[in-house]
């Protein structure tokens, strides 16, 4: 039971965020959607509810509350937590969730490459802006939803912003990569606080992340018939989202990656420590935390 408990979840409007969202508020914890999107969010919810049933809702003690947060602006991630700070007494558990994969290049309102503004700085800011509530909260959880594609990332300093060149594959593989050295970096400053940093990757989930994919027409049929053959279902893709926020199992675990709601092995180039810690400190200086 999550009963009691206040859940962040970063684009719980569909996919493996609203699969989550759904998980947790059947265990009865306070959700708080935090998405870009606020009619969209809202059907979301109206459908979640639906679904469970009000009266298991009301009963339950869990709470679904939709928020407007748009990770492509620091303004919207800066409002979105100072409303958090001021309504919410405890925060338990936070789901970096959203992603944004394979785009067209384009910038966020402060001017970053939009994989790595939304996927890696939107939500080191959302995350460092919320720390002390989730210090006061403690025991709470941080939860980074990675990629496996990591591995085709580097994390080049000349070129964050990917003004010299541009792949938009490689470009999320950077983020996701990001994501893997945040956490570590963060669950090392967060040592003996009671706070927790996990990151994890769903495997090939049917969402709509990949909205951007080109898919040829002829091949469009064969693809959905792959991906409903092999790909998971949101459901299925959130398990380990789920497991990392609720179980008893991961108490004080912190720092380590997950797939399939087990620790796995990281690339070296996911735990060089000096990267983290640079890309920590030019983070804090490209979302203002530094001056």
């Amino acid at each position: 039971s999550m009963r009691g408990k206040t859940v962040i979840i970063t684009g719980a409007n569909s996919g493996l965020g609203r699969a989550a969202a759904a998980e947790l508020l059947r265990m009865q914890a306070r959700v708080i959607m935090g998405c870009r999107d606020r009619a969209r969010a809202e059907r979301a919810a109206c459908e979640i509810r639906a679904e469970l049933g009000e009266r298991e809702e009301a009963e339950g003690g869990g709470e679904l509350v939709v928020r407007e947060l748009d990770l492509a602006s620091l303004r919207s991630v800066r409002a979105f937590c100072h409303r958090v700070l001021q309504e919410e007494p405890r925060l338990d558990v936070l789901i970096n969730n959203a992603g944004i994969f394979q785009c067209p290049y384009m910038k966020t309102e402060d001017g970053f490459e939009m994989q790595f503004g939304v996927n890696h700085l939107g939500h080191f800011l959302l995350t460092n802006l919320l720390l002390g509530l989730l210090k006061n909260s403690a025991p709470s959880r941080i939860v980074v939803v990675s990629s496996k594609l990591y591995k085709y990332g580097e994390i080049n300093f000349e070129d964050l912003n990917s003004e010299i060149s541009y792949n938009k594959s490689f470009c999320y593989s950077r983020s996701k990569l990001a994501n893997i050295l945040f956490a570590r970096e963060l669950a090392r400053r967060l040592e003996g606080t009671g706070v927790t940093v996990n990151s994890l990757h769903p495997g090939i989930v049917r969402t709509n992340l990949g909205r951007y994919v080109n898919i040829p027409l002829l091949a469009k049929p064969l693809f959905n018939l792959v991906s409903w053959a092999f790909f998971k279902t949101p459901l299925e893709g959130a398990q380990t989202s789920i497991y990392l926020a609720s179980s008893p199992d991961v108490e004080g675990v912190s720092g380590k990656y997950f797939g399939d709601c087990k620790e796995e092995e990281l690339l070296p180039k996911a735990m060089d420590d000096l990267v983290a810690r640079k890309l920590w400190d030019i983070s804090e200086v490209m979302v203002g935390l530094l001056k």
